[in-house]
């Protein structure tokens, strides 16, 4: 006998959870199903956004910015502090309790919302229907008018480079890491990978970064992604582009990797060994082959720009489906398939989504790179604004970086903003909503920002897309 539903939604993470607690928004009988385990077998709803990655991941960023700062910044601000220490059973607590606190949070939200929470492994069967198989194998049917499915992503492993969990980890167990390993490698210097980097490096390991490509952090601005290297470089982060790791085996307590670069072979030893080199989507016994679903060449469900499937009232989201692994992203989509759903209106502009790097120092852009816009052959500008001519980014000792806006030399339309400095993922959002609303930077130049504020930051790129920036030299 099934239970009956207007929306069922598979995943309770980012993009499932949002999407159940808007469909009872508006007025319809939803359930959310989620198989979620951590390692000490507990249940959690949240996905890997809330207990493995997104917020345990700021937890720990945000703790070892604070021991860099006071050893390497306090002094010049006239701080004295005696040694500094480092009780790292006690950082991970407050990591580990902001992650309870967080899930424990989804709970309270669909009981206030009336979303019917269920735990166990969801799969879409034929006709609407969800098979629930809990722990003990026992299995509860749903059926539903409309199913969502949300089932995120997991991190890609190399057959080369065998898991063990222990010497050999992917980002989760390297954020749950009980000692600060001495050498520690990272396959992939992506956003997980330098994020994790930067972690361990402060709080004392020798961090080495192996990436494949040639081109460091090729989804930036290049302006950017230069900055950031030599700041990297700086921390102490040692990264190798161009590096092909051929094979990982764990001998006497360490990992030894050969890999390959413009050098000929290579061997490195470490003690702990990250595999970041991507994520893919999870749809390991989602749904039944009866179901008609059809996946893409990157094993992704296909759907169309409203995240609906080529099957009748069966729609995808988040990580699961095509564009940028991203949890706002995947929030977006949950809410937009709610509210179509239910007759509302619902929709995404993909051409605005902006991504952030929680490193020191902060890197967010959206929109088009310059080397998009100059590919493409459409005439720009590009203002810049260096965060050394900010008086308050210079107040909070702060001052790298920049702001960067690229215009269409036309109609004066904003096509991109890149942020590479202090709070950049904050910053962002002004640019964010002013493409949002197709402003111009004249539109920036003419709207007043606070002073002494970072925000200036990207009013003073507005101006010098038009070289009348004030506070820096016009170029």
């Amino acid at each position: 006998m099934s239970e009956s539903f207007d929306v069922v939604v598979i995943g309770g993470g980012p993009a499932g959870y949002p999407a159940a607690i808007r469909a009872a928004q508006n007025g319809l009988k939803a359930a959310c199903v989620d198989e979620w385990r951590n390692t000490d077998g507990s249940h959690a709803f949240g996905g890997t956004c809330l207990n493995a990655g997104c917020i345990p991941s700021k937890a720990l960023l945000e703790s070892t910015e604070l021991l860099h700062r006071a050893r390497h910044e306090f002094a010049v601000h006239g701080i004295k502090t005696d040694a500094v220490s480092v009780d790292l059973a006690a950082m991970q607590k407050r990591r580990a309790t902001i992650v309870k606190t967080m899930t424990g949070g989804i709970l309270a939200l669909f009981k206030a919302s009336g979303v019917v929470a269920v735990q166990g492994h969801g799969r879409l069967l034929a006709g609407n229907q969800v098979e629930v198989t809990a722990d003990d194998g026992s299995k509860r049917l749903l059926a539903a008018k409309d199913v969502v499915l949300a089932s995120g992503s997991t991190p890609v492993r190399l057959a080369s480079v065998p898991h063990d969990g222990k010497s050999i980890v992917d980002s989760w167990n390297a954020l749950e890491f009980d000692a600060v390993p001495k050498r520690l490698g990272i396959i992939g210097a992506g956003v997980i990978g330098l994020e994790l980097g930067s972690v361990w490096r402060r709080l004392g390991s020798e961090v080495t970064m192996l990436e494949a490509l040639d081109q460091f952090l090729p989804m930036a601005d290049g302006a950017v992604a230069k900055e950031a290297q030599r700041h990297f470089k700086k921390l102490g982060l040692d990264i190798r582009l161009g590096a092909k790791v051929a094979r990982a085996n764990v001998t006497g307590g360490a990992v030894d990797l050969v890999y390959s670069s413009a050098s000929g072979e290579q061997t490195l030893q470490v003690d702990k060994l990250v595999v970041a080199v991507g994520r893919r989507p999870f749809t390991e016994g989602l749904f039944a082959p009866e179901t008609g679903l059809a996946l893409d060449e990157r094993g992704c469900i296909r759907v169309d720009e409203h995240c609906r499937t080529g099957v009748a009232h069966i729609w995808a989201v988040g990580d699961v489906v095509r564009g940028p692994m991203l949890a706002h992203k995947g929030k977006e989509e949950g809410l937009m398939v709610a509210d179509l759903i239910a007759g509302r209106y619902g929709e995404v502009n993909y051409k605005v989504i902006p991504s952030v790097i929680y490193t020191a120092p902060e890197i967010a852009w959206v929109g088009q790179t310059e080397e998009q816009v100059k590919a493409g052959g459409r005439p720009y500008k590009v203002g810049s604004f260096p965060f050394a001519a900010s008086g308050r980014a210079r107040a909070m000792e702060a001052s790298a970086g920049f702001a960067k806006i690229v215009a269409a030399a036309d109609d004066d339309e904003i096509l991109g903003v890149h942020v590479i400095g202090p709070m950049a993922g904050e910053l962002i959002a002004e640019a964010v909503l002013a493409m949002e609303y197709a402003a111009s930077t004249e539109d920036l130049q003419r709207t007043i920002h606070a002073h002494p504020t970072l925000s200036e930051a990207i009013h003073e790129a507005a101006l010098a897309a038009d070289k009348r920036a004030i506070d820096s030299i016009n170029r």
